[in-house]
């Protein structure tokens, strides 16, 4: 069992959130009661009052957790290291409805970093859904977004939802058509 994993909450102050799979934002009263479905990237995915809501990273402290910690560039980092380092931001992105990461289930088709005269960087993504009606593409977009502007010298992030291809199961890694029992 993943960490918080059907754990028990209580909303603790009032707080954004948003509808799964809608996509509509909602706002959780204080003193609801639910459980964790799933934590992972850092945003919370709670059942609460028979619905499924997910609830960002930073307003953790709303159900008494803890946010997770902006990535770290070391001195002197490389291109490459940069590189990396945004590759690992982009695994802390999940679909709110699916315990595996945008990256192993094949949903990020481009991700280009283009370095600024002034040393800070510019990144370029294309990725997908897994259906293109989904209405927690924005949801993810702006994760995604958000997760990448975080790593220190990103100066934009600029991320494109595309739909051509269409994405299909064959574009997962084995680990996540595994986890999904998809193999």
């Amino acid at each position: 069992m993943r960490a918080y994993e059907n754990e028990p909450i209580v909303v603790q102050r009032e707080v954004k959130a948003v509808a799964i799979p809608a996509g509509a934002e909602v706002k959780l009263k204080l003193g609801q009661v639910g459980y964790i479905t799933q934590a992972l990237g850092g945003s919370f995915t709670v059942y609460i009052d028979g619905n499924l809501f997910r609830i960002a990273g930073q307003d953790a402290d709303a159900i008494g957790k803890t946010s997770a910690k902006a990535p770290e560039v070391p001195p002197g980092a490389s291109e490459e290291d940069i590189k990396n380092i945004i590759w690992q931001q982009l695994k802390t992105c999940y679909d709110p409805e699916i315990p595996v990461n945008i990256v192993d289930l094949g949903l990020v088709y481009e991700c280009d970093v283009s370095k600024n005269e002034d040393s800070t960087r510019n990144v370029a993504i294309k990725m997908t859904l897994t259906a293109p009606g989904c209405g927690m593409g924005e949801v993810l977009v702006q994760d995604v977004r958000d997760k990448v502007q975080i790593v220190p010298t990103v100066a934009q992030a600029n991320v494109e939802l595309v739909f051509d291809p269409p994405w299909n199961q064959t574009m997962m890694s084995d680990e996540a058509r595994l986890q999904t029992g998809m193999m």
